[in-house]
């Protein structure tokens, strides 16, 4: 459960992001998601989550466009 502030554990934030714990504290690490340490523990704002998630996918989307136009470059 999200605490008052509305921050999230690494497991709820890995959880909405899909991806393993280990690999969210890694970016949590790398600051590429702001978060902080709170009694030992990571918490991260699921509106930083979220920003995360959507940059991924704009990201993802533009990799994949950029693919299918090579592709098609090398088929002609």
């Amino acid at each position: 459960m999200a605490d008052v502030r509305g921050d999230l554990s690494v497991q709820q934030a890995a959880d909405v992001l899909n991806v393993s714990p280990a690999f969210l504290v890694k970016l949590l690490e790398e600051g590429l998601i702001p978060a902080r340490v709170d009694d030992g523990e990571w918490r991260v704002a699921r509106a930083d989550v979220e920003e995360f998630r959507r940059r991924d996918d704009v990201e993802r989307h533009a990799t994949a466009d950029e693919l299918g136009r090579l592709g098609q470059e090398l088929d002609t």
